[in-house]
């Protein structure tokens, strides 16, 4: 059985840019995003669909994607923010572990959410994105949530 990457970021055994971690949670910027700024959010505990969380967690985990969306308004460019959770592997889940998909939008991006990535009409999605930037990156969403 393969390992999920996200409990091995988790772990510590995988790199990532994290700006948020509470008892529950561990709030990350996507090595490969969909837009500047696509931020994901991960449960510390390995369930694949949101109905195996704990009560309260789903809940707790769309009110921290509602925060970030407010950070990334207020530290980037964007006029608005997709929530997204794919639920599943019909859903186009690429993890099999709970993961909410913060990613910021302008309006005019020409971006629209198909399948499992959110595609654009001539780039499909941007390369893959330093760990340089995406810590930068991670430090300023760090500080606009604590503001």
């Amino acid at each position: 059985m393969s390992r999920c990457v996200f409990c091995e970021i988790l772990a510590g055994r995988l790199p990532a840019s994290r700006y948020h971690q509470d008892e529950h949670f561990v709030g990350l910027l996507d090595i490969h995003p969909w837009r500047p700024g696509h931020a994901l959010h991960v449960p510390r505990m390995h369930v694949q669909h949101a109905r195996d969380l704990p009560p309260g967690h789903a809940e707790a985990l769309f009110g921290l994607g509602v925060r970030v969306g407010e950070a990334l308004r207020a530290t980037i460019p964007c006029d608005d923010v997709h929530l997204v959770l794919n639920d599943g592997p019909a859903a186009s889940q690429s993890v099999p572990h709970v993961h909410l998909h913060v990613v910021p939008r302008t309006l005019g991006d020409g971006c629209r959410l198909v399948g499992r990535l959110l595609r654009h009409p001539l780039t499909p999605l941007l390369p893959a994105t330093s760990r340089e930037v995406l810590d930068a990156q991670a430090a300023a969403r760090a500080a606009a949530l604590e503001s």
